[in-house]
């Protein structure tokens, strides 16, 4: 009985100590992106992609295409100025767990397990610009295919930093169906790159 009492005691104070830390982390992130309208302009991006692609008029899907190439714009430039923003940040909370689950005080018991956000939105910015710009020259459906990777991947990371690895995969496959493996076998190969190196820490 005594080692059941302890064991909740345990796994009750480690709850309540990531949530914690969780909320913390959120509102830092939270603070940084109320500046910017970034989670709209996604939203309306990625809906737009679908309604193009969706036309079977050449002349009605090249005028959407148009049309979302200015949202494709104001979204890369916001998120270069939201991850400068954020570079702001202290090293002590831009740390992220590389370890699968959420455990208390992980990033400063173990910093060698850890990477840096800061450097994680910064290799994003790069990216979702990259995209934009479409430095590859990929036709215009293998663009949004690669720039809505970018952007999930992003996503991802937002949601790893805020909570951990295994949450923020699972949220990516309820909300979008895509495991965190494909979607880096989406992005561009500079993103790709840049990013394995970081999160395996090499």
């Amino acid at each position: 009985m005594d080692l059941l009492f302890m064991a909740i005691l345990i796994a009750s104070g480690t709850y309540m100590l990531n949530a914690k830390e969780q909320r913390k982390r959120i509102a830092i992130l939270g603070m940084h992106l109320s500046h910017y309208q970034i989670e709209k302009l996604m939203e309306a991006l990625t809906e737009g992609y679908m309604r193009a692609l969706g036309e079977s008029s050449a002349e009605r899907r090249d005028q959407v295409w148009s049309l979302l190439s200015t949202t494709e714009q104001q979204l890369s430039e916001q998120f270069s100025r939201f991850a400068a923003d954020f570079a702001k940040v202290s090293e002590e909370d831009a740390r992220v767990s590389r370890l699968p689950i959420a455990l208390p005080f992980a990033d400063k018991l173990l910093p060698a397990l850890t990477f840096d956000m800061r450097q994680a939105l910064a290799i994003h910015a790069k990216g979702i610009a990259h995209v934009v710009q479409n430095t590859a020259y990929l036709a215009t459906k293998d663009r949004a295919f690669m720039m809505t990777a970018e952007l999930f991947l992003m996503q991802h990371t937002c949601h790893w930093y805020c909570k951990s690895k295994t949450i923020a995969s699972a949220r990516m496959m309820a909300r979008h169906q895509t495991p965190h493996a494909q979607l880096v076998d989406s992005v561009s190969e500079t993103t790709r790159r840049a990013y394995l190196a970081l999160i395996q820490g090499e």
